[in-house]
């Protein structure tokens, strides 16, 4: 795992003293797991364990961690919502992702959702503290194999938004799932699928998002 950037001045900085963690899986047996494993280390107590991305917030706000440690499955179905509102609700906490995928497009989604960290879930165990407390320190922790997919990536053409929809279609979703979810008309989740088709010089949405994923924008 590579590690890049320098400590932060924060007044939630845990300093000398216990980093309080906040782990979000939906997995009861893997959560419980990592709450086990965290709370072996002296200097790391696990202050709250959620299996929904939607309580991350609310936990974090009476648990007040310096890091959580979230499952990336949880905020690829809110698309980073809860990781972006945790950020501005509590400033002090960074997010360390649990990711299965050492994709650019991962890497990509969680800097612009401001996590610190990423670490894939293959890692052995006993990186995860380490993980955590360079995290809590203010560094940014992202798995080597992740930084390495990046390199040479080609610059994406497309807006946030036009990612967004074109990774909730290729997800499966319908437009009016997607309409819905986004606070959007089904006539513009269209316009927006026809202008990412055009972009990507693609011949339907199909390959459309045959090409976004070959080239890592999207997973």
């Amino acid at each position: 795992m590579r590690t890049a950037g320098s400590a932060r001045t924060s007044a939630a900085e845990p300093g000398n003293g216990t980093i309080r963690v906040l782990v979000a899986e939906d997995m009861d047996m893997v959560r419980g797991a990592l709450v086990a494993l965290l709370n072996q280390e002296a200097d790391i107590e696990v202050v709250g364990a959620v299996s929904d991305g939607r309580q991350i917030v609310a936990t974090a706000r009476s648990g007040c961690p310096h890091v959580a440690v979230v499952d990336a499955d949880l905020c690829w179905k809110d698309r980073f919502a809860a990781v972006a509102e945790l950020k501005e609700s509590l400033p002090g906490c960074d997010t360390l992702l649990l990711s299965n995928l050492a994709r650019p497009s991962a890497l990509r989604q969680a800097l612009s959702a401001g996590v610190r960290g990423l670490m894939l879930k293959t890692s052995p165990p006993e990186q995860l503290a380490d993980a955590v407390r360079r995290v809590a320190a203010g560094y940014r922790v992202f798995d080597a194999d992740v930084a390495l997919a990046s390199w040479g990536l080609t610059d994406c053409p497309l807006t946030d938004r036009e990612v967004e929809i074109l990774q909730l279609v290729s997800e499966g979703d319908e437009i009016t799932e997607i309409a819905s979810a986004l606070f959007l008309s089904p006539g513009t989740v269209r316009n927006y699928l026809t202008v990412v088709v055009s972009k990507l010089k693609a011949r339907n949405r199909i390959d459309a998002i045959r090409i976004a994923r070959k080239s890592g924008w999207i997973y």
